[in-house]
C-alpha cells in the first residue's frame, strides 16, 4: 500500500509542472464550446454573446459549435473523446443527469465531467398558435380529456426538460398528449407556425411569435409570472405544485488541471457580468444563474439523483 502510495505521489509531483505549465500559456489558440442546440435560438444566441465575451478575456476566441439533437447530450458525450486540455468546452443541458436512467452508456455525468461555470437557466411555458381554438389552459385540458391522445405538442427533444415536465403535468391532470420531438427551439417554432402540432412546450425563445402576434401563451413554469407575458399564469396558479428553470453551464473533459479550470471560471464569470450577455438574456425572459465550479459540480451530484426520481415517475426508467 505504502509503496502504491508513493508512486501515486511521485506521479502527481511530476505532472504538476506539466500543469502548471499549461496553465500558465492558456489558452495558447482558439477554444471550442460545443452547444446543444441548433443556431438561431436562444440556446445558441445567448451563448454566442457569452462566447464572444469570454474571448476577450482570455485572449484567444471562443468559437461555438452547434450539436443538436439527443435531448440536448451530444456536447457532453463529445467531452468523453476530447483532451482534458481546456480547448474543448461543452454546454451541459439537464438532459445530461437523465441519460444514464434512459440509456445505455460507459460515462458519469457526475464523474466524468469537470464542472467549470454554471450561467443560466431557461424560462419555460406553453403556447398555442394565436388563431388555435384553444384559447386557454382550460381549453387545453378540456381538449385533451376529450380527445385522449389526439393533441399534439412538440418539445425540444425526447427527455428534455420540456418533454419530461409537460408529461409530468399531463400525468397530474389524467391526460393524454402526442409528443413531437424536434432538435431545437428554431425547429419547433417553424413546426407550430407551420400548424404541424397543435402546441408547443419551450423555453421563452417563442417571444418574438408571441408579440409578434402569431402564438398565444397558455402558462408559464416559473416561480412568478414572466414580466413579458404577465396575463400567462404559473403552473402553481394552476393547481400544479411544478417549478422548472432548469439551469445550465460549462464543463470539459474529466482530468482537466484546476488551474485551467480556474482560469475558464474566471474568464466565464467575466462574461457573465459584461451587459451584454445581460441584456441577451433578458430577450428570452432569462437571467445569469452563477454557480462556481464546486457548487455547479455538487448541483450535478444533487440533480443526477433527483432526475432519476423523475425518470421512475414517468415510467421511462430502463434497469442498466
Amino acid at each position: 500500500m505504502r509503496r502504491r502510495q508513493l508512486v501515486q505521489l511521485t506521479a502527481a509531483a511530476l505532472a504538476a509542472p506539466a500543469f502548471s505549465t499549461l496553465a500558465q500559456s492558456f489558452p495558447a489558440r482558439p477554444i471550442k464550446l460545443v452547444i446543444a442546440f441548433p443556431a438561431g435560438g436562444p440556446t445558441d444566441i445567448t451563448m454566442r454573446q457569452l462566447a464572444e465575451n469570454a474571448g476577450k478575456v482570455l485572449g484567444q476566441p471562443v468559437i461555438v459549435e452547434n450539436k443538436p439533437g439527443a435531448g440536448g447530450t451530444l456536447p457532453a458525450q463529445q467531452l468523453q473523446a476530447s483532451a482534458a486540455d481546456g480547448y474543448t468546452l461543452a454546454q451541459i443541458p439537464l438532459g445530461v443527469f437523465r441519460l444514464p436512467y434512459t440509456t445505455k452508456m460507459t460515462w458519469d455525468p457526475v464523474k466524468d465531467i469537470s464542472y467549470i461555470i454554471n450561467v443560466t437557466g431557461y424560462a419555460f411555458g406553453i403556447v398555442v398558435p394565436a388563431d388555435s381554438p384553444i384559447k386557454s389552459w382550460n381549453d387545453f385540458v378540456a381538449y385533451a380529456k376529450a380527445n385522449p391522445g389526439k393533441l399534439s405538442y412538440g418539445s425540444t427533444g425526447t427527455l428534455t426538460s420540456p418533454h419530461l415536465t409537460t408529461e409530468l403535468i399531463a400525468q397530474k391532470l389524467g391526460i393524454t398528449l402526442n409528443h413531437i420531438p424536434y432538435k431545437g427551439s428554431s425547429e419547433l417554432a417553424q413546426a407550430i407556425v407551420g400548424g404541424h402540432i397543435m402546441a408547443a412546450a419551450d423555453s421563452t425563445g417563442f417571444a418574438p411569435l408571441v408579440e409578434s402576434g402569431k402564438l398565444r401563451v397558455l402558462n408559464t413554469w416559473g416561480e412568478q409570472r414572466l414580466a413579458k407575458f404577465p396575463t400567462a399564469p404559473t403552473l402553481k396558479e394552476l393547481g400544479l405544485d411544478i417549478v422548472q428553470n432548469s439551469p445550465f453551464g460549462i464543463g470539459a473533459p474529466r482530468g482537466t488541471p484546476p488551474d485551467v479550470v480556474k482560469k475558464l471560471h474566471d474568464a466565464f464569470k467575466k462574461a457573465m457580468d459584461d451587459p451584454s450577455y445581460v441584456q441577451a438574456l433578458a430577450r428570452y425572459d432569462m437571467i445569469p444563474i452563477y454557480m462556481d465550479s464546486t457548487q455547479y459540480a455538487r448541483f450535478a451530484q444533487e440533480t443526477f439523483a433527483r432526475e432519476k426520481a423523475l425518470v421512475e415517475k414517468l415510467g421511462l426508467f430502463k434497469a442498466q
